[in-house]
């Protein structure tokens, strides 16, 4: 008998990958937890049937939430991630040595112990010294900081069950004052091409950009996200993703990338008409 793992992407379309085994099924407060094996994408992170990651395609995702807002300021030293208890972002932040703090908040720490046992590829990265974890809301946690953080990663799961929080007008207005006076957020922020996907990414950017002075998106690639293109927010209280991106500096860091570099970073920022059509009628 064969076992596959299907995400329906519309009610139309569907995704469907084959399946060796089951390695983790758990169902915590918040979320069902599956952890997969599968001979194409390694093993493979749900949560309530959504793909969250899988080991052959995370490191796009993770360079392109990381390494962006990195080669923009590559002089941050506290991090916060919201989201993340996989351990993929903190794992690209830490290739950075002047980080000297990342504060990961993630609702469900069951999230975090089962990657830490069946994918260390990711959350071996969150037993560094460097690394504390909260598992907590972000939404009130991040209530209570002010002028702290040099760059904020939004590494949330899609804006329904336990991630609604954190597309909220009032969660981006947050993040702004957390953030010091040059920070920078980034933020996962859905594909634009299915409708239902397309409504929930518009609707966030709109909240974003009536938060913050400077409000860009960029793309990349990522072959098991619904439609495979799929879209990152970066706001800034000061910095501009292009014209202010350090590349001397970033370049003479030497850190060994699979996907990111500073040409695509330039490029990424260049959407398809499509995508800025539907951006512009928000803003």
């Amino acid at each position: 008998m064969e076992l596959w793992f299907t995400e329906k992407h519309t009610p139309y379309v569907q995704f469907s990958i084959k399946i060796e085994k089951q390695l983790y099924a758990a169902k915590s407060e918040f979320q069902r937890i599956d952890i997969l094996e599968s001979r194409e994408f390694g093993r493979i992170l749900t949560l309530d049937g959504y793909l969250m990651l899988t080991e052959k395609d995370e490191f796009i995702y993770h360079e392109m939430i990381t390494h962006v807002p990195m080669a923009v300021m590559p002089h941050a030293r506290k991090v916060l991630i919201i989201g993340g208890g996989d351990g993929g972002t903190a794992r690209e932040i830490l290739r950075y040595k002047t980080v000297e703090s990342i504060d990961l908040v993630d609702i469900d720490k069951m999230v975090a112990d089962a990657c830490r046992k069946y994918i260390p590829q990711t959350a071996a990265s969150l037993d560094d010294p460097r690394v504390k974890c909260h598992f907590e809301d972000g939404l009130k946690y991040i209530r209570h900081h002010e002028n702290e953080y040099d760059l904020i990663i939004v590494d949330s799961t899609d804006p329904f069950g336990p991630g609604e929080g954190l597309f909220t007008k009032e969660f981006y207005g947050n993040c702004y004052k957390a953030l010091k006076d040059d920070g920078i957020m980034v933020n996962q922020h859905e594909s634009p091409f299915y409708p239902a996907d397309s409504y929930a990414m518009q609707r966030a950017h709109k909240r974003i950009f009536e938060s913050f002075p400077i409000s860009r998106i960029y793309q990349a690639h990522i072959p098991t996200y619904p439609s495979g293109h799929w879209l990152f927010g970066f706001a800034s209280k000061k910095y501009h993703p292009i014209l202010d991106a350090n590349w001397q500096k970033w370049k003479s860091l030497d850190i060994k990338t699979r996907y990111y570099n500073p040409k695509l970073h330039a490029g990424a920022f260049a959407l398809p008409t499509y995508v800025e059509d539907i951006i512009r009628e928000v803003e």
